[in-house]
């Protein structure tokens, strides 16, 4: 792997542009298992339980989903606006049905007992510790209206970084 490991003090962005503009890959499994990986631009960082953590949301019927819930680990990985389109081909095609690190030419590097890409400028590794189903019977009206829908509702996976990888 073409990065370096890093403290998670030495990190400085803005996490509303990094999660919420420039979107993410949220991958889990490995090379052993297999892996599949998903592009979103919903969730959060920050400190819970004392922990530095990642939350992702992801609804249960998406490829992905299965991967998160059958393993320790997964990774939350940035990439550079030059992959703005492979990001788009995760988010918008299922692993189910192709290949996408063959379909967008990102490199899956496995590391850590879990799954990245070569092409990466930035990767948090996660340890997951806490998973649960969101209720959407808590959702303000505005927003279960707006979210809820026919959609599965997302489950929500928070990870502990337990480490940080740059270019």
């Amino acid at each position: 792997m073409n990065m370096k490991e890093i403290g998670i003090n030495e990190l400085s962005f803005n996490p509303f542009e990094k999660i919420g503009k420039q979107w993410f890959l949220i991958t889990a499994g490995n090379e052993e298992k297999g892996y599949n990986t998903m592009t979103a631009s919903w969730g959060f960082m920050g400190v819970m339980w004392g922990r530095n953590c990642v939350q992702a949301v992801v609804r249960p019927c998406r490829h992905t989903y299965n991967y998160l819930n059958d393993n320790e680990y997964f990774t939350v990985s940035f990439f550079g606006e030059e992959y703005r389109s492979a990001l788009a081909f995760c988010g918008k095609n299922s692993g189910r049905d192709c290949d996408k690190a063959k379909e967008t030419g990102l490199t899956p590097v496995f590391t850590d007992d879990t799954t990245t890409f070569e092409q990466a400028e930035l990767v948090l590794v996660c340890r997951k510790i806490y998973t649960q189903n969101m209720d959407m019977s808590a959702l303000s009206d505005e927003m279960n209206a707006q979210f809820n829908g026919t959609d599965p509702i997302h489950t929500e996976f928070i990870g502990e970084i337990v480490k940080v990888y740059t270019k």
